[in-house]
């Protein structure tokens, strides 16, 4: 657990209401299977050798009418497809990712989650009452390109790293948080899932569990320990990770948060005035400490 602070109350209320407001969060077991496995080995930093606890995929259906239905997920889908794997590959934004963005970003606001959002953050003053410039901020938190990799021209935006995921150097995965990214490319053969991750001795976390701490390789590239939201709503984890990089001007927030049954540690980093990275970090999960 971070040390110096507990569960932010504040943060945790409007998050479980945000929760509770999910409307397109997928049913475990109905809208999607998965399959945890074994539980994934020790990986030496900067080796990409991991001994394969899983021999068969993460996800073993997810109904993928249902994520063609959703606007919310139709349009995310669509904006995954966009971005370059490499950092240091300037990224060249058409016209046609422009509207991508901007549908994606019209669809978010449309969701009970982004409404309870912005109403949170006007009450918080950290962002305007017009849906306009509310829009346009997202847009410059998450789509705004910046320079990640000094030798090149601007070359990543927040919501690639966190939703896309990329290589540094050809080296290691940076990013990568999101299980509908994960499941695609999981379908592409791209992903190979190695097993979850938990402590010796503790629980093993349950397949309808929202939460997920997971080792994998990415075209062969090996992320130790990644976690994830499973089957929740792109719209979710906007305004999660949203809420919390306006919530601080620091370079690194970390805040501990327990939404519905799982304790988390949200963290992200700043790039500026965009967000570099953020993902979640499970702690416990239905008092199961991990």
């Amino acid at each position: 657990m971070a040390k110096g602070h507990g569960v932010n109350q504040e943060l945790s209320k409007i998050l479980n209401q945000l929760w509770a407001a999910d409307e397109n969060r997928l049913k475990p077991g109905v809208d999607y299977r998965i399959c945890l496995q074994g539980k994934a080995g020790y990986v030496a930093p900067g080796s990409n050798n991991a001994a394969d606890k899983a021999s068969s995929p993460l996800f073993t259906y997810v109904n993928e009418d249902k994520l063609k239905s959703i606007k919310t997920y139709a349009a995310f889908i669509r904006l995954l497809d966009n971005y370059e794997m490499s950092t240091g590959v300037a990224e060249t934004v058409t016209q046609e990712e422009l509207e991508e963005s901007n549908s994606f970003l019209d669809a978010l606001l449309e969701t009970k989650i982004m409404k309870l959002t912005h109403q949170y953050l006007v009450s918080k003053n950290q962002a305007k009452p017009s849906l306009k410039d509310f829009k346009t901020q997202l847009h410059d938190i998450w789509f705004r390109l910046y320079n990640r990799d000094r030798r090149s021209g601007a070359d990543s935006c927040g919501f690639e790293h966190v939703f896309v995921g990329e290589t540094k150097f050809g080296k290691e995965i940076i990013g990568f948080h999101n299980w509908i990214q994960f499941y695609l490319q999981e379908k592409l053969n791209n992903v190979d899932y190695k097993g979850y991750k938990a402590r010796d001795n503790k629980d093993t976390p349950d397949e309808d569990d929202h939460v997920l701490n997971l080792q994998f390789s990415w075209k062969g590239l090996v992320k130790p320990v990644g976690s994830s939201f499973i089957g929740v709503s792109p719209e979710f984890e906007f305004a999660l990770f949203t809420i919390i990089f306006l919530k601080s001007q620091d370079k690194y927030t970390a805040e501990i948060v327990r939404v519905d049954e799982y304790q988390l540690e949200v963290v992200v980093y700043r790039h500026g005035r965009y967000i570099g990275t953020s993902y979640p970090k499970l702690l416990s999960s239905n008092n199961r400490h991990l």
